[in-house]
């Protein structure tokens, strides 16, 4: 348990039966009364943010969470398959807990976010920016590369972009994994 005023950014809390993490709060003085926690609280599960309000010593159920670092190997019809990094466990993930799955390709490491208590599987986060491989896309004009027009592709992981028309089969790009975005080319 721990008092309210102690709730960070990244603090997680067991509330109503559901896992949250704090993503922002405020400490508010009123100029009469008590002292007042403002705080925004994203669900684990479904990702929907609410804000609530606390006194403060108000006591709160927190959740010991840790990151660990795991691999993608492969999916499979069950969900994905990664690897413990420092184990060698493998564990199949839903699809479901993966935030930005269709950037995912074999191999990369991703944190794994797991409630220490019950070696329960939050969520799986990818990097904020990943490199992948253009596998196809129209070709691209000489000349285009004053515009700010974009074309579609397909990834090597098999999500589809918006990217400048200079872009060509083969070359590597930079992708933004929160909004699917197009970041810049990857000089090899």
């Amino acid at each position: 348990m721990i008092n309210s005023q102690d709730i960070k950014k990244g603090t997680c809390i067991r509330m109503d039966g559901k896992l949250y993490f704090c993503i922002d709060f405020l400490h508010r003085k009123p100029g009469k009364g008590n002292t007042i926690m403002n705080v925004t609280l994203k669900d684990v599960v479904n990702g929907g943010v609410i804000e609530r309000r606390f006194n403060i010593g108000e006591r709160l159920e927190d959740v010991h969470v840790e990151r660990r670092s795991y691999q993608y190997l492969y999916a499979e019809d069950a969900g994905y398959v990664f690897m413990n990094n420092e184990t060698y466990e493998q564990v199949t993930i839903p699809g479901d807990l993966i935030a930005a799955v269709k950037f995912m390709k074999e191999g990369q490491n991703v944190e794994v976010v797991v409630d220490a208590s019950t070696e329960t599987i939050l969520y799986v986060e990818l990097p904020a920016k990943v490199h992948l491989t253009v596998a196809w896309t129209e070709p691209g004009l000489k000349g285009d590369t004053a515009t700010n027009t974009l074309k579609p592709a397909r990834l090597e992981s098999g999500a589809e972009i918006r990217i400048p028309l200079f872009i060509n089969e083969g070359d590597l790009i930079e992708v933004d994994t929160r909004d699917g975005s197009y970041l810049g080319r990857v000089k090899a």
